[in-house]
């Protein structure tokens, strides 16, 4: 009796259950529009606040930024930063951007599309347009596929035989435009990203190598390192990504849009929504859960370049690597950069495949069963729509396949755009990197330049100490700039026929101050000769006149660049032909629009007496590898000839003759000053003398003397100071020796005593 009463009470309970369901359905769809509308409304509603929130977060987040910037500058201003609106030099360490998609990212994104799609005529912008064509055509094909498979198998369900084959034959002429619209999609994309590379390879190249960025990037600022990675690999990175990102993104968004119209036909508005919401909230859910893939990316192409880098200087310096047989430790740096590299892949790999599970489940298992439940919902609740409760089998059929094939494509779109962000943060982590680099390249073009420097109490000292040991009457160590701010002023620069200085300090980049105040004067024909000891600020005097390196304090005059000519020790041969090493550099144009010919660059090579080369490489339009083609000793007599065709007004000569002989190096020095070029040189030769009448020479402690040479008299003086200490060092022996005879003199003297 106990069984029965329950088993009746629970069928009560079973029946009022359903009574329950069916009046709240019919309820429900008594009062569908209105409630529809609400239940749009309120999303219309979140989606406006969601909007003004995260304009509102911006907001906030580009004022505190523009605090922080005007702090920054005020702070600089304070200590003297930026004076004389010259160059400036930050010594502050710079926080590195956290590579995160915030407005920072899109502020630097949109700054880049502004490169790489310059305009709405460009031929990038009519790819784009092409290429959303083909998504549109890609993704109503996909629609019509839909219905076509729902068709199919309500006519196979059906018994229909003949209808079953033509929509067969529908599905093979369907198939020509599809594959169609699906190669023309992946050729746009790599279109594009052919294009964004070429755009932004160009722009960063312009900017790249005028007004010696090149050289002051990896010279004079320390935020870039490995310049050359991030302009071939991670713009190509960035450019793969970008076109990847447009498809990913275009592609899944229209057809979410367009199959979920569809979808809200067929089983009506609330249960998708419905659907959606619990879509948007798992979604929100593992977006929360993903780890911060960018910026794994954006440390693994760091690792990557050092890694690079380890390779490239060591092939840079083989040579003395060999000599010193230094491979083991060389191998050491190398390994240790691999595995520092290896292990970040490996955290990113187990991050990968952790996130890539909870991702699979949720994606294709938990939405998978959303939408099975969605697709009953026009058999069980009666819900309007095709293939509800009084539709027959075959109807019934065909909508499920339909609504199946719709859901499955809005589940996969869905999808893709999950998986987008990933591909979003690593197009962050490569964004972060060309964005800096365009940003480091500017404030270098503007002179503002981040490195760290030694205290400027350090430098103050040592100027300190040099101005300490007073004034003589040869030498200029007193003029020392007692300035507490040396490394952040600036001094200024004059055009002018001539090259003067006039207490200016010599100051490396790292802030070593080799010459804390340098005044002298070269005029036309005055021939000057620089010596002193290794350190001393003989080639920074030459990076300074260069335009290379910053001028911290003083009056610097000069002429124009184009007057001034720098022959190093190790000549550059460019790649190219043996005429463009001698013309250099210029091109074969710029040779024929002043008047030169093959014939008048032959007369130079005779000069410097290697005309021969020409025959023996193969002729002017030879290409070799130059470096590796000619000695040294040739590749200082092609250096020379270079000159002889510039033909100068100043040229700088920095051991420029060190593999040659005598016979000529007079050849050389003769000819360029018959020529009317003001030589400076920087040599410890002494047959080099000769040619000079002024001398700049640094004690290597911070002073200098600079006076008028004269070679025989020098000479001469070089000659008994040599003879005097060969025989100073004659004396410490003779001395030597007679305490060793008086040794064993007295030695003597004590034996004899002895034996008596």
């Amino acid at each position: 009796m106990a069984a029965q009463s329950k088993l009746v009470h629970s069928i009560a309970s079973e029946r009022s259950l359903r009574s329950l369901l069916s009046k709240a359905t019919s309820l429900y769809l008594k009062h569908r529009t209105a409630i529809s509308r609400g239940v749009y409304l309120t999303l219309l509603l979140t989606l406006i606040n969601r909007v003004r929130n995260a304009i509102s977060e911006q907001k906030s987040a580009r004022t505190e930024q523009e605090a922080r910037s005007e702090a920054l500058a005020s702070s600089l201003a304070s200590t003297g930063g930026g004076q004389d609106g010259g160059n400036s030099f930050s010594t502050q360490k710079r926080k590195k951007p956290k590579v995160e998609l915030n407005a920072e990212f899109f502020r630097s994104l949109w700054r880049l599309l502004g490169i790489v799609i310059p305009g709405a005529r460009s031929k990038e912008a009519r790819l784009l347009v092409t290429h959303t064509v083909f998504l549109v055509v890609r993704t109503l094909i996909s629609l019509y596929v839909a219905e076509l498979d729902g068709r199919l198998v309500s006519a196979l369900v059906r018994g229909k035989g003949r209808e079953f084959l033509w929509g067969v034959v529908w599905w093979m002429v369907v198939a020509v435009p599809a594959t169609f619209t699906n190669s023309m999609l992946s050729y746009h994309q790599c279109k594009l990203a052919l294009q964004y590379r070429t755009r932004l390879t160009q722009h960063i190249q312009d900017q790249y190598l005028s007004d010696l960025t090149f050289y002051s990037l990896g010279n004079l600022d320390d935020r870039i390192k490995n310049a050359d990675q991030l302009i071939t690999v991670d713009v190509a990175k960035f450019s793969n990504s970008l076109a990847e990102l447009y498809s990913n993104l275009a592609k899944p968004l229209l057809d979410m849009i367009i199959y979920n119209i569809q979808l809200s036909r067929n089983v009506g508005g609330e249960g998708l929504f419905a659907m959606s919401l619990l879509v948007q909230i798992s979604a929100n859910i593992m977006r929360a859960l993903t780890p911060p893939f960018g910026k794994y990316v954006a440390e693994e192409a760091r690792l990557e370049g050092e890694f690079r880098f380890q390779h490239s200087r060591l092939i840079d310096y083989a040579e003395e690597v060999a000599l010193f047989s230094g491979h083991e430790n060389e191998k050491i740096g190398v390994d240790k950069s691999y595995f520092t590299l290896i292990k970040h892949v490996n955290y990113i790999l187990r991050k990968r495949l952790y996130h890539g599970m909870v991702e699979d489940f949720v994606i294709k298992y938990f939405w998978g069963a959303l939408g099975l439940v969605l697709c009953s919902l026009p058999v069980f609740f009666g819900v309007p729509g095709k293939g509800g409760q009084r539709a027959s089998l075959g109807d019934r059929t065909e909508s499920f396949v339909t609504n199946r094939r719709l859901l499955l494509s809005s589940s996969d779109a869905f999808g893709r755009l999950m998986f987008s962000y990933k591909e979003i943060t690593e197009l962050a982590g490569y964004t972060s990197r060309v964005s800096t680099l365009l940003t480091v390249m500017n404030d270098i073009r503007n002179g503002h330049f981040e490195k760290n420097l030694v205290s400027s109490a350090t430098a103050d000292a040592k100027a300190a100490a040099v101005a300490a040991e007073g004034p003589t009457a040869t030498s200029s160590k007193a003029k020392a700039v007692h300035h507490p701010t040396l490394l952040r002023s600036r001094g200024t620069i004059l055009p002018s026929p001539y090259i003067e200085f006039k207490d200016v300090p010599i100051v490396s980049p790292n802030g070593d101050v080799l010459v804390p105040a340098l005044t002298f004067t070269v005029k036309p024909g005055m021939h000057l000769l620089i010596i002193g000891p290794n350190g001393c600020g003989k080639s920074s005097l030459f990076r300074i006149l260069g335009g290379l390196w910053p001028v911290y304090g003083g009056v610097v005059k000069k002429p124009p660049s184009e007057d001034i000519f720098y022959i190093p020790q190790r000549p550059y041969l460019s790649r190219g032909t043996l005429r463009q090493q001698v013309i250099y550099p210029d091109s074969h144009a710029d040779m024929i629009a002043k008047g030169f010919t093959d014939d008048d660059l032959l007369i130079l090579l005779e000069t410097v007496e290697i005309a021969g080369v020409v025959a023996a490489q193969g002729g002017w339009d030879a290409e070799r590898d130059w470096i590796d083609a000619l000695s040294t000793g040739i590749q200082q007599r092609v250096a020379m000839a270079r000159l002889f065709y510039h033909s100068p007004r100043f040229a700088i000569l920095d051991e420029c003759t060190s593999s040659q002989d005598l016979a000529t190096e007079r050849i050389m020095y003769e000819e360029a000053k018959r020529r009317g070029t003001t030589l400076i040189t920087v040599s410890h030769r002494r047959s080099l003398w000769r040619y000079h009448g002024w001398v700049l020479e640094f004690d290597g402690a911070g002073g200098f003397v600079f006076g008028r040479l004269d070679a025989g008299r020098r000479e001469r003086l070089e000659e008994e100071r040599e003879e005097i200490e060969v025989a100073l060092r004659g004396r410490d022996e003779v001395e030597r020796r007679v305490r060793e005879l008086e040794g064993v003199v007295e030695g003597n003297k004590v034996e004899e005593d002895i034996q008596g």
